[in-house]
């Protein structure tokens, strides 16, 4: 574990960790690297990609345990959820409510989470990965966008591992054999060449796609294998960017994850 915590937390997340932490440490086991690239002060975006509806909880526990918990855009459904939704608010959580205008509020509240020395989590892809083998897909612009505006260091992650306690869009976890929560952070994406440029839509293309490039070349150092094919975007197969593709495709693909250097 690093040293003292960079901001103090809101109670409702000290509370959570208190009740969940002990859980995962007896129902997980971890293959943490790159601890080191998390910044251990001053407000930075940490982007990992998206694999599983587990994800947030397994990638909080990364950041908790290395002194830099994670303040996450989550989309605003979940804060209607009776307890769970309270602990979601008064933990500091950031809501987004996607294709609105009300949208634009969550990128003001990332930037000023930011301003205040926090740790900003945004899952990249927006949701869980549409790439039938589970490589990051088409990135959004938003983790890019808030780096760019506060100049702050963009930490790319890789995660692998929580899609075997939940598969994607699974409705009920498979703790054992207790599986290997695999995590790689990177040094920091450059966009120093990109500062003095305007925030539009080609530069924000252009900051995702190194952010999605770097997330994928440490999620092919966590699997020992080379992702060979292009990236997936969602619009040019016809799938939904929200909700659960496979109401849309074929089931009886093989599941992703029987890949060689997985850890056990």
């Amino acid at each position: 574990m690093r040293g003292a915590r960079a901001t103090r937390l809101p109670l409702a997340y000290r509370l959570a960790a208190i009740l969940l932490r002990p859980l995962l440490m007896g129902l997980t086991k971890r293959d943490w690297r790159g601890v080191d690239h998390l910044p251990a002060t001053g407000g930075f975006v940490v982007s990992p990609n998206h694999i599983s509806y587990i994800d947030p909880l397994i990638f909080a526990h990364f950041m908790y345990d290395n002194r830099r918990e994670a303040y996450f855009l989550a989309k605003e459904s979940l804060f209607t959820i009776p307890v769970v939704g309270w602990v979601i608010r008064r933990s500091g959580q950031i809501p987004v409510y996607r294709n609105s205008l009300a949208a634009a509020e969550a990128y003001r509240s990332a930037v000023a989470a930011v301003q205040a020395g926090k740790a900003v989590a945004i899952f990249p892809e927006g949701t869980i990965t549409r790439d039938p083998d589970l490589w990051p897909m088409r990135g959004k612009t938003g983790a890019a966008r808030v780096a760019l505006e506060t100049r702050c260091p963009l930490i790319p992650v890789a995660q692998w591992g929580p899609h075997e306690i939940l598969s994607p869009y699974g409705r009920r976890p498979k703790f054992f054999p207790r599986k290997t929560m695999q995590l790689r952070a990177g040094p920091p994406v450059d966009l120093s060449d990109l500062y003095d440029k305007p925030i539009d839509t080609k530069t924000l293309r252009e900051a995702t796609d190194r952010l999605m490039d770097r997330i994928t070349e440490l999620l092919e150092e966590i699997r020992g294998e080379e992702h060979v094919h292009g990236r997936f975007d969602p619009r040019q197969h016809g799938v939904p960017e929200i909700g659960d593709p496979m109401k849309h495709h074929e089931i009886g693909r093989p599941t992703p994850g029987a890949t060689k250097g997985e850890g056990a």
